[in-house]
């Protein structure tokens, strides 16, 4: 079993050390070890939380004048319930600690102008779809935000009783925002069901905000969009979510993109595909033709005999993603057209130059031979 490290040492404190320097050192290594800015399973986030579990045991013990006396005269064994007749030796301090240490982390106001044992709760995270077009994924480009916004009410100034009244401290709770349920030995806090841990009570709501204290508006937010984002990608906007409940922090926004579906571009990580459609004739003679890419027009050689579903690849033609080194490749697919709407003397013409091919033999006829001989082979012949 590992030996328990001292808890000035945890602290970083001096044992001559006053409450208040105790109290800032341990406010010091909650903000930086707490879960909430450790988020993960990773052996860092794992870290954090010990550290965070130890600094919150060591404070507990030496905010408290009993405990403390105790330690400095026996080490841990002065402070350990297991030694010391049960559980009577873990008192009140906890409470105390966690609500004074995080009441002063996320803004919240108690009794005595401390933390109390109110709780405070990160506001909700938001999400926003946005729908942006090809170029705009590829070239990056800065945007407006139409989103909800709380502020403080005007008409009671934040406080949420109507003009003339005042809020009162909750009789359930004392102010507290929370309730102890004892079974036995054990102690457990619970919100306040009165109150639902505000430590408040409001006799005369606000007419306006009806007792929130905040009115719900419409905020203009910027956000850039970065080049090389794709389709099903979030953006994170910290601290324009929800806000959050007791002075907790608010959540975050999330802005998904969806991809707007292009007219001759299908985007297929960080490279695109067109179909380029060309003329009989083409296909036969071949030649060079222009086709279309993000950045202007390119020319590719098409050769004589080009048949549909032939490939063309552009390199460097596609997107260079939010992640990627380099861009990606432009995919040309050739499809050969059949021409329609044809005239007489068109038509003439088409069943000469036929008759011409029959003449030559399998020669023009790339697949002719082969699939001749697939038929004869399914057929039995």
């Amino acid at each position: 079993m590992a030996t328990k490290r001292d808890f000035y040492e945890v602290l970083g404190v001096a044992k001559n050390a006053s409450d208040e320097d105790i109290k800032k050192a341990y406010r010091k290594l909650a903000m930086k070890y707490h879960p909430d800015r450790n988020q993960g399973e990773d052996a860092k986030a794992k870290e954090a939380e010990a550290k965070f579990k130890e600094g919150k045991e060591a404070y507990e013990m030496l905010s408290d004048a009993q405990k403390r006396a105790a330690y400095d005269q026996h080490g841990h064994a002065g402070v350990d319930p297991n030694m010391r007749g049960g559980p009577e030796g873990f008192g009140g301090g906890f409470g105390d600690a966690f609500g004074d240490i995080f009441g002063d982390i996320f803004g919240g106001q108690g009794r005595g102008g401390r933390g109390g044992g109110r709780q405070v709760f990160r506001g909700a995270d938001l999400s926003y779809a946005m729908e942006i077009t090809l170029e705009e994924a590829a070239n990056g480009k800065d945007s407006q935000l139409r989103i909800p916004s709380w502020d403080a009410c005007d008409t009671c100034s934040g406080t949420g009783a109507k003009p003339g009244t005042s809020v009162k401290a909750c009789g359930t709770c004392h102010g507290q925002g929370q309730v102890q349920m004892r079974q036995g030995f054990f102690s457990v806090q619970q919100t306040c069901p009165n109150c639902r841990g505000t430590g408040k009570i409001i006799p005369e709501p606000c007419g306006t905000c009806h007792g929130q204290g905040k009115v719900k508006k419409q905020k203009t937010l910027e956000v850039k969009i970065p080049a090389g984002i794709d389709d099903g990608m979030r953006i994170r906007s910290a601290g324009n979510g929800e806000p959050g409940t007791n002075g907790g922090p608010p959540g975050d926004l999330f802005i998904e993109i969806r991809l707007k579906k292009h007219d001759i571009f299908e985007r297929d990580g960080d490279d695109l595909h067109c179909a380029v459609p060309i003329s009989f004739s083409k296909a036969a003679l071949g030649g060079e033709i222009e086709v279309p890419t993000l950045g202007g027009k390119a020319a590719i050689d098409i050769p004589e005999g080009t048949q549909t579903g032939k490939q063309f690849r552009l390199r460097g033609k596609g997107i260079k993603g939010v992640r990627g080194s380099y861009p990606g490749d432009l995919y040309c697919h050739i499809t050969v057209e059949t021409p329609v709407k044809l005239t007489e003397h068109q038509k003439k013409l088409l069943k000469e130059f036929e008759e011409s091919l029959t003449k030559g033999g399998g020669k023009h006829q790339p697949s002719g031979e082969t699939w001749t001989d697939k038929l004869k082979g399914f057929f039995g012949g």
